[in-house]
Parts: structure tokens; C-alpha cells; sequence
């Protein structure tokens, strides 16, 4: 099964190319192929450090993306040769519409340096193809940790622009998710989510219609938390008609150190991060993820 990697399509080769849109855009997730088994991986979640955090991978093989329920997921920490340090189950979630797919797990890092990741995956004749790959494990993230106070930054909304396409790429407008700046929804004493993505140039493999999936949890869930878009792009009308060679990055994603282009973080009444995603995170994980903080 091949899987589409563009908006309007694609093929298993194009997932297991490390050049194309999604580093285009900055993508920035790193890829590792291993040519004896076939096996590739896009690692989703770059920004990890000491403590714990979710990990997420796109898996693929000769066929195209892996769409397995489960597979199985061992970590091996610096120095470490023989005896894991943890062992994993990462369950895999298909994105809307079927096109792209994302595997899910949670690891913990005791130290910082090189820790390395053991991928295995059951094969049609009854084997284990396995594929190996480094994870550099810093002290802190870049980005917003749990638990931190996120950056009480000025967002866009719909105050500073004529009209609302210049707040996002994205065809279909939720304009509620462009009232408040990030540094006023934290003043409303409420929860707040935050998503920072391109909806109209979704192009790599870890992207997916998370605007969309925020939109419907807003729907969900509504007077009870503040909603705020953040497009990966500051001129969304002249990308519209000029092309990504025009393409002005947003300055809100270096302010929180974000260095792929997707991502979505749960704040707590007093702006303290709660839970933190990198990549696209399926309704499936997102939802318990809200409701605990609107339990809380």
C-alpha cells in the first residue's frame, strides 16, 4: 500500500525521499533507511530531551507506509549494547481521509546523549525485520517543555488584518480560531489550545489536517477553552497566488522554538504547558489529552 505524502497525492517513493516540500517548508524530521530490510523511518518528534515524552514515526517499507495496529518499539540509552532500556508498544493511528499514518508510543529518557531506537516489524513469511536509528537525547527541548510557562506571544487574529485569509492557508475558515492573541486567551483564566500548522501546504509525511481536528474539538467542547491557530506562514494571500518562493515564516515559531512545522500544545488556566505534540496528533490522542485538562 503506498501512501500519499502531498495534498494531492503521491507515492512510497516519495515518503522515503528526504528532500521534497516538507524540507521545503523546513520540515526538519529526520529519516533513516535501512537498504537490507527496506524498512524506513521519519522520526516525528525531533524536540525530545531528558524525561519523558511521546514519541511518534512514520514507518514504511518497499510497499509503501506500514500500516501494522501495533509494533514493537525498543530504546537502548548511551552506552547501552545489549539491554534495553525501555520496550514499547507503539500503536498506530491513520490520519483523516486514510492517506498518511503515524506510530505512537511514550518513552522515558534518564540521561542525556546518543540513545538509539530498535523498530521491529513482523514480516509476511513469519520473520522480524527490525531497522535501527540514533536519537539525540539533549538535557531540555527547544521548544516549551511540560509544565513551563509558554511564551505569552502576540498572535495574529482577526483585529489586525481586512480579511481573515491572511491569518491562515487553509481554504475553509474557522474564524473563531483567530479571536484572541495567545497572551490574551492566557488572561481569560481558561485552557488554551494552540496548533501551529499550515493548512494549505501540508506536503510531508508527519502532516496532517490537525486546524481541522482542532476545529471539531472546539465544536466539541466549546466556552470551556480558548482555540487559537498559528499558520506556519505570515502571508498566506500572496502564497496563495505567488507561490512558497514568496513565503514569509512565521516569527511566533522561532519565539517558541519550534524548529518542524507542526505542532500543538495544551495550556493550562495559568499558561503552563500540560502536553505538548509534535507532528500530527490524531483526534484519538488529542480529545483524552483535552479532557483531562478541562477535568483538572
Amino acid at each position: 500500500m503506498a501512501i500519499l505524502v502531498g495534498c494531492g497525492g503521491g507515492s512510497a517513493d516519495q515518503l522515503a525521499t528526504p528532500t521534497g516540500a516538507g524540507l521545503v517548508l523546513g520540515g526538519g524530521y529526520p529519516r533513516h533507511q535501512d537498504e537490507s530490510t527496506g524498512l524506513a523511518v521519519i522520526l516525528g518528534t525531533p524536540d525530545l530531551a531528558v524525561g519523558t515524552h511521546r514519541v511518534a514515526f512514520v514507518l514504511s517499507d518497499a510497499n509503501g507506509l506500514v500500516r501494522l495496529p501495533i509494533v514493537q518499539v525498543s530504546s537502548f540509552g548511551p552506552q547501552a549494547r545489549e539491554q534495553p532500556s525501555q520496550e514499547a508498544t507503539s500503536r498506530f493511528y491513520e490520519f483523516p481521509l486514510g492517506i498518511r499514518g503515524i506510530y505512537v508510543s511514550e518513552f522515558s529518557f534518564d540521561r542525556a546523549g546518543q540513545w538509539t531506537f530498535e523498530v521491529a516489524v513482523p514480516t509476511p513469511s513469519g520473520d522480524i525485520a527490525t531497522i535501527t536509528f540514533p536519537v539525540a537525547i539533549p538535557e531540555d527541548t527547544e521548544s516549551p517543555a511540560v509544565g513551563e510557562l509558554a511564551p505569552a506571544s502576540v498572535s495574529r487574529t482577526i483585529a489586525d488584518v481586512d480579511d481573515v485569509a491572511n491569518l491562515t492557508t487553509g481554504a475553509e475558515v474557522d474564524r473563531a480560531l483567530y479571536e484572541l492573541t495567545i497572551a490574551d486567551a492566557v488572561e481569560t483564566g481558561r485552557p488554551t489550545m494552540v496548533v501551529f500548522a499550515s493548512p494549505g501546504f501540508c506536503t510531508n509525511a508527519l502532516c496532517g489536517p490537525q486546524v481541522e481536528v482542532m476545529s471539531e474539538l472546539r465544536t466539541r467542547y466549546p466556552a470551556v477553552a480558548n482555540y487559537i491557530h498559528v499558520d506556519l506562514f505570515e502571508n498566506p494571500v500572496e502564497l496563495r497566488s505567488g507561490g512558497l518562493e514568496r513565503a514569509i515564516r512565521s516569527p511566533l515559531f522561532d519565539e517558541w522554538g519550534l524548529r518542524t512545522d507542526e505542532w500543538t500544545f495544551l495550556l493550562d488556566a495559568e499558561g503552563l504547558v500540560t502536553h505538548r505534540f509534535e507532528a500530527f496528533v490524531p483526534i484519538e490522542e488529542l480529545e483524552p489529552a483535552l479532557t483531562s485538562l478541562l477535568a483538572d
